[in-house]
């Protein structure tokens, strides 16, 4: 399961949100409880969030802070010099601007974020495999999360533009068989 963090200030207006660690806003803290609602009873034998306090207090209002082990390769891309900038205002210097083709200078490429997706999850199959878990749960940002799905389905990392995740929302990844498979998303 997949936990995109609640709205913050700068997610409200488009602004790109890296390494910034900024609060959840008011909205954005219904949005987590509206979660925490829909994953009321379910159980996660393992639960992982991005160290910034957007994640992690998404985290703690859904109601598994307790259990939450903080995992650095969860942080959203690091924009570099378009963090705090729209996508408009990056558009007005370099048209036809896309995070999943051009990464950011002075920040992460697409291929940077692939490979900690990848770290994700072969470190989720192997927790999972240790210790006998069938159910894991992240909380994470926007962009992050798109690539962790791109790359679960075995897609390249420009696919991660195709998934749009609205803040405070969920997404599953799963297996059909064994094959990988998104089994919901933007929930």
């Amino acid at each position: 399961m997949l936990v995109r963090h609640g709205a913050t200030a700068w997610s409200r207006s488009g602004r790109h949100t890296g390494r910034t660690d900024l609060p959840l806003d008011e909205g954005g803290r219904i949005q987590a409880a509206a979660v925490g609602e829909r994953l009321a009873g379910r159980h996660f034998g393992l639960v992982w969030s991005s160290p910034r306090s957007r994640a992690r207090d998404t985290c703690r209002i859904v109601g598994f802070a307790d259990r939450a082990e903080i995992v650095d390769d969860l942080q959203e891309w690091s924009y570099g010099a378009y963090e705090g900038l729209t996508t408009a205002q990056i558009r007005e210097h370099r048209p036809g601007w896309q995070v999943f083709v051009d990464g950011c200078p002075e920040g992460e490429t697409p291929e940077d974020v692939a490979t900690r997706a990848d770290r994700v999850i072969v470190g989720m199959r192997a927790e999972a495999e240790s210790r006998n878990l069938e159910t894991a749960i992240v909380f994470s940002h926007g962009h992050f999360l798109r690539m962790l799905a791109a790359r679960w389905l075995g897609l390249g990392p420009s696919d991660g533009g195709h998934f749009a995740l609205d803040a405070g929302r969920v997404g599953e990844l799963s297996y059909e068989r064994e094959v990988p498979v998104l089994a919901s998303w933007n929930c």
